[in-house]
């Protein structure tokens, strides 16, 4: 399978989440998510192993621990997962079944099914050493016109094909892809 990058993204490429257009799972109660749900949990049930940038890895360790009434399973995988955070100057995790990797040359020995969500500096490392085996996007219907886009002065990306499309209720359109060999 490999490192698969999953976003989520708006129509106009931006996976720069401060603007607010996007709230983890259960934040907005009055939009019906389950379908979208039952889409990530297939992600978590064929996932061996998460990979972080710093920055991303902290968020989600200071947010997905405390979730005790998480119905959606995301904070029971992010638990239980094994984790690798990519960083230079992080020690202590403090997250179990964390590993901290000091380069994306010591990620190239990692084997199996690898998911990578956020870390917006580290998937632009990865797609510009062609470490990508494919792309999950869930495409938001929000156009923001600026902030950081997933593909940015990205140069020479092996052809994509498609393998997977679906609409949600709530507007959000998923994509798949992988590279093609």
């Amino acid at each position: 399978m490999g490192l698969i990058v999953t976003e989520n993204i708006t129509v106009d490429g931006v996976i720069d989440a401060t603007e607010g257009w996007f709230a983890p799972s259960g934040e907005e109660a009055d939009v019906d998510n389950s379908d979208i749900e039952a889409v990530v949990q297939e992600h978590m049930a064929e996932q061996e192993a998460l990979l972080l940038g710093r920055r991303t890895f902290e968020e989600m360790r200071g947010y997905w621990p405390r979730q005790t009434d998480d119905t959606t399973g995301i904070s029971d995988h992010l638990n239980r997962v094994q984790k690798y955070v990519v960083s230079s100057t992080l020690e202590d995790p403090e997250w179990e079944n964390t590993t901290v990797l000091r380069g994306i040359g010591e990620m190239r020995a990692l084997e199996g099914a690898v998911g990578l969500t956020g870390s917006m500096n580290l998937a632009h490392q990865l797609i510009e050493a062609g470490l990508v085996d494919g792309y999950r996007l869930f495409v938001y219907p929000v156009v923001l016109g600026r902030g950081t886009r997933l593909f940015e002065g990205a140069t020479g990306l092996p052809e994509l094909r498609l393998v997977d499309c679906r609409a949600f209720r709530s507007g959000v359109a998923f994509m798949s892809y992988r590279a093609r060999s």
